[in-house]
């Protein structure tokens, strides 16, 4: 019997992620208490896991290793209702990992080992082209969520092809550092863009006020529509249809690592299910807020 389509694509890193969380301020080089962890991780994995949560079928199209690591990564993330039958497997290269240390005032620091997923290129997309999940005459007409961990080149050549001419392509950067891979997006009026103040601003290249200046500039550049958040301060949506704004709910953070993953996945889902913009920002802004409350 076929199996149903999925609801949405989710193309991307998928890893392990190792968090170091501490329960005090640091210093550089300090060695506190905290707790370490071990979970599925990756812009796409995450946010495939997240759509999941919130009942949709979502496929991931990434590089995970022939390794143990890789078989465990593909067990857990299925168990957690990911479809990974389509993710390229390729003995000769490891499975990634991503490595971060949090204190109680955010991110000290992170090293994202993404070289499979990048040697894997274009070979990650090989369902979008072979009839599994499209072909050329009859391409993907659903939803694409494209994460910055993806090459410029590769997120180039993305926005060129017919396979991907009926896509609603949403799209997030790994990190600031990797944000101007984004830039062959803005000129396809094509892309709906995810980012925080900070990746907005290295995306514009100069600084701005908040988020409302942010996502219209984006908009300005060609992004077809941009979503920018900033914190416990509003956030906004920009399109040609206008600017909308909100403010996050106030919590307790307990954690950090993860939570644009949650509000993107929140806002993709709203959407597919037909709510409206602002009803989306809201779910978005309420779906990271228990991200960060709920600890790890």
């Amino acid at each position: 019997m076929k199996s149903s389509p999925p609801d949405i694509i989710c193309v991307g890193a998928a890893h392990w992620d190792v968090i170091g969380r501490a329960t005090e301020v640091m210093r550089p080089g300090a060695d506190v208490p905290g707790r370490i962890t071990r979970s599925p991780g990756g812009v796409a994995l995450n946010v495939a896991v997240a759509l999941a949560r919130l009942g949709l079928r979502p496929a991931l199209l990434s590089s995970i290793g022939c390794d143990a690591e890789g078989d465990a990564l593909v067990s857990a993330a299925t168990d957690l209702g990911v479809d990974c039958r389509h993710v390229w497997r390729d003995g000769g290269l490891p499975t990634d990992s991503y490595v971060a240390v949090e204190d109680t005032g955010g991110l000290i620091a992170a090293v994202a080992d993404a070289r499979s997923l990048e040697a894997a290129g274009a070979a990650i997309l090989a369902a979008l082209s072979d009839g599994r999940l499209g072909r050329e005459g009859a391409p993907w007409t659903g939803t694409i969520a494209l994460d910055g961990n993806l090459t410029q080149a590769l997120l180039s050549a993305i926005v060129q092809s017919p396979l991907y001419s009926e896509a609603d392509l949403r799209v997030v950067p790994a990190s600031p550092t990797k944000v101007t891979r984004l830039l062959p997006l803005l000129d396809t009026q094509r892309a709906t863009v995810y980012l925080n103040l900070e990746e907005a601003q290295g995306l514009c290249g100069k600084e701005l006020p908040g988020a409302s200046e942010a996502a219209t500039a984006l908009v300005r550049l060609g992004a077809r529509r941009a979503i920018v958040t900033d914190g416990g301060r509003p956030c906004a949506d920009a399109s040609k249809e206008g600017l909308l704004t909100a403010t996050p709910p106030s919590v307790h953070i307990t954690r950090f690592t993860g939570a644009g993953d949650s509000f993107m996945a929140a806002h993709m889902a709203a959407e597919i299910r037909g709510a409206g913009r602002r009803d989306a920002l809201t779910r978005a802004l309420d779906a990271a807020a228990r991200h960060i409350s709920e600890g790890a």
